[in-house]
């Protein structure tokens, strides 16, 4: 559930507000009609996001926006005005507000806005933790793994989060490069500054213009209104480019300006905007084979390359899987309210042997749609996707009756909880605190003596 803090005097804006997010349970809409109320219900209301009138009867927008972020230097602060161009939220622009509605407000508008805004706020409130030793938390984001090469990556983000360089992030899709682009931030001085995130491959050019530099009302068919762009509202932040190969030639250049001189103008607009914005760029494309082919310039690569990290595919780090289904099992069973504690063997076979094109995030899928698909406390290979079970039927086709042993499996599992056994999911010892020989080996005992893991 997310908190949405409405201050302003206008009953009718309340009301206006709380309809627009009525369909919306997830989102919670709490008013206030001045700003000292405001302030009392902050910290009450737990709010994850402000809308915050200019015009208030006890204090003045600005006044109001600095002690909400003497409060909260990390909420999102949503100005309401009734004119775009007073001097009072352009100054509350340059101190770090996340953007600002007009009256009369547009409903479509607004829950854009504090979309973007909780979005914000989840990627800067939730830390990344990093699972290399000890006991797994199932709160919050992870980075997951104790394979040597991802013990790399955790030294490269040691290395490079207090320096303020831009950082290079490359690896194949699935791997986790917002999450290790997250962990950078969190750990920067700059964490305290706004974090945005943005997918060069998922927009058109005009709209990825339009995304990082904003535009004026009137600068294209559509542009009904001014928007602030992701350059100007990650001031003082960290801004994460995901797919940057993607980008066309004209946005690669205007990148560029920004980088080297660190001002822009909006789209349509005359105005000299200066920033001051930490890049972490992402990719999984090969960024030196395209400056070779001329596809991707090479000023700009040498700009985005300050710092490299390179994430290993899943497929090199077979050792981690464990880990992660441990982490993934334990965090999906709690979201979905499933009573499954264990892998039986034959699954657990399957999926180590896969190849994970997809890396963490089809395992992460393939896992959850199991649970779903689940109608016990262990899951089997049945539950699996077809394409991971005709991988392992070619890996293993000399092997016959798997799939009634997997039934029998289940069904004993069944007859034991009837039974009211306890002793069902013989656990590995320490949480593999062992090393990474010993654990292949224990699992590899397990999977030949058929008994579930965890």
């Amino acid at each position: 559930m997310s908190n949405v803090l409405v201050i302003d005097d206008d009953r009718s804006v309340l009301r206006l507000i709380q309809n627009a997010f009525r369909e919306q349970p997830d989102i919670k809409i709490v008013t206030a009609g001045s700003a000292q109320e405001g302030f009392s219900l902050l910290e009450t209301a737990k709010a994850d996001v402000v809308l915050l009138d200019v015009m208030l009867p006890d204090l003045s927008g600005l006044e109001a926006y600095r002690q909400v972020r003497a409060i909260d230097s990390k909420l999102p602060v949503i100005f309401i005005t009734v004119g775009g161009t007073s001097d009072m939220v352009i100054e509350a622009m340059k101190l770090g507000a996340f953007d600002y509605l007009l009256k009369p407000l547009d409903l479509q508008r607004v829950r854009e806005v504090v979309g973007q805004a909780l979005e914000m706020r989840r990627l800067m409130h939730v830390p990344v933790r990093v699972h290399e030793k000890g006991a797994l938390e199932i709160n919050g984001d992870s980075l997951v793994g104790r394979a040597g090469q991802m013990q790399d990556v955790y030294k490269a983000i040691g290395r490079v989060a207090s320096q303020d360089v831009a950082v290079l992030i490359l690896g194949e899709s699935g791997t986790g490069k917002e999450l290790v682009a997250r962990a950078i931030y969190h750990h920067s001085h700059r964490s305290n500054g706004p974090f945005l995130a943005v997918n060069c491959a998922a927009l058109t050019e005009s709209l990825l213009e339009s995304e990082l530099f904003g535009h004026e009302k009137g600068s294209f068919t559509g542009a009904t209104s001014q928007r602030i762009g992701k350059f100007e509202q990650c001031t003082g932040g960290t801004l994460f480019m995901d797919e940057v190969g993607d980008m066309s030639p004209l946005m690669q250049s205007k990148v560029l300006r920004v980088l080297q001189e660190q001002q822009f103008e909006r789209v349509g607009g005359t105005q000299t905007i200066r920033t001051d914005v930490r890049i972490i760029a992402a990719t999984n494309l090969n960024l030196e084979q395209m400056v070779g082919e001329g596809k991707f310039r090479e000023d700009l690569y040498y700009r985005l390359n300050g710092f490299t990290i390179k994430i290993p595919p899943l497929r090199q780090r077979r050792e981690d899987i464990l880990l992660i289904l441990e982490w993934f099992l334990s965090r999906f069973r709690r979201e979905l309210g499933k009573e499954v504690h264990g892998i039986s063997p034959d699954a657990l076979d399957m999926l180590l042997n896969y190849s994970w094109p997809g890396n963490v995030r089809q395992l992460q899928s393939v896992l959850k749609q199991a649970l779903v698909q689940s109608t016990g406390p262990v899951l089997i290979s049945e539950f699996f996707p077809t394409e991971l079970r005709q991988q392992a039927a070619a890996h293993s086709e000399s092997e016959n009756g798997s799939s009634e042993k997997s039934s029998d499996f289940q069904a004993m599992i069944e007859d034991r909880l009837r039974a009211g056994s306890r002793n069902l999911y013989p656990r590995l010892p320490k949480r593999w605190s062992e090393s990474s020989s010993r654990q292949s080996l224990r699992v590899r005992r397990a999977i030949n003596r058929r008994q579930p893991i965890f």
